[in-house]
């Protein structure tokens, strides 16, 4: 029996160094990687100090270069879009992150059917911010929410289970070629984008998915930060109520709306999509060029 207990604390003793180390290995791929997400996230929480901060999916990484708009704003931009997180938690522990260090002036936030819409696999994306498990309670609430938190308190090295291999791969070949303050460019498409669709409109709607866009509401207000929603250009149709949620949620708090989905944007134009939901590099700067111009008539009127 006492031979048992031994081997069982000595296996215990093992997995705990061998899962300290490990995440220690891991907090310097992640440090150290240049993937699409790693430098960025690491920038935000560490060193953002700019005047204006974009925040979204891919869409928004892809869409919004921050030169353009920095040049007709005449403030500093910042592209804080991360690929796959494609709703509203992972921008909420975005922002919270930032705000641990840095209060950006304005927020621009690229919303999408999803931040509103019942679907499954909610929480997917948020585990992309474990790494900082522990930097901001408001964060950490999000991943008690998707029944993370307790996993990530006891295991550092499972913090870095949903990027591991994206960073290890970060090490080898530099994704960030083309950076322009978090904007990262498409390529031109080889291939023509497939043929146009109709995008049916959410018929569920998820009332705590709406609950936390109203906190990210919530805390831009209590931080004195001028908030805009935003929607770019995608190749689908959608009918005119297809955001109806987000926007009758934007009207009750008084944010500004620039809808450019909707009103079918460059639909004409299949050229410019590298695929349904993309617009490649040209085709993104002369957006860019439009968004900044109607960004700085909002911003003056609000």
């Amino acid at each position: 029996m006492k031979k048992l207990v031994i081997s069982i604390l000595f296996i215990l003793v093992g997995v705990f160094v061998v899962d300290r180390l490990g995440g220690m290995l891991m907090w310097w791929i992640n440090q150290n990687t240049h993937d699409t997400t790693g430098p960025k996230m690491k920038y935000m929480v560490n060193d953002l100090n700019e005047d204006v901060l974009l925040l979204g999916a891919s869409k928004c990484q892809r869409h919004y270069v921050s030169s353009i708009i920095s040049d007709t704003l005449g403030m500093s931009v910042y592209n804080g879009g991360i690929d796959a997180t494609n709703n509203i938690y992972a921008h909420y522990i975005n922002l919270n992150y930032v705000l641990t260090h840095h209060t950006p002036k304005i927020v621009c936030l690229e919303v999408l059917s999803s931040d509103y819409a019942l679907t499954s696999h909610n929480f997917d994306a948020v585990s992309f911010f474990s790494p900082y498990f522990g930097l901001s309670e408001r964060a950490d609430s999000v991943f008690r929410l998707a029944g993370n938190y307790q996993k990530y308190r006891v295991s550092h090295l499972y913090r870095y289970n949903a990027r591991a291999v994206s960073n290890i791969f970060g090490l080898v070949v530099n994704r960030q070629e083309g950076a322009d303050h978090g904007y990262l460019p498409n390529p031109k498409p080889t291939h023509p984008v497939s043929a146009l669709r109709h995008s049916d409109t959410p018929q569920f709607i998820d009332s705590l998915k709406l609950s936390y866009v109203q906190k990210f509401v919530n805390l831009c207000k209590q931080k004195d930060i001028k908030l805009i929603f935003m929607l770019s250009p995608m190749y689908m149709k959608v009918d005119a109520d297809h955001y109806g949620p987000l926007k009758a949620l934007a009207k009750q708090n008084d944010i500004p709306f620039l809808d450019y989905h909707t009103p079918g944007l460059y639909l004409d134009h299949p050229e410019y999509f590298l695929d349904r939901y993309h617009l490649w590099d040209q085709p993104a700067r002369a957006f860019s060029s439009l968004f900044a111009s109607d960004l700085k008539r909002t911003l003056e009127s609000m």
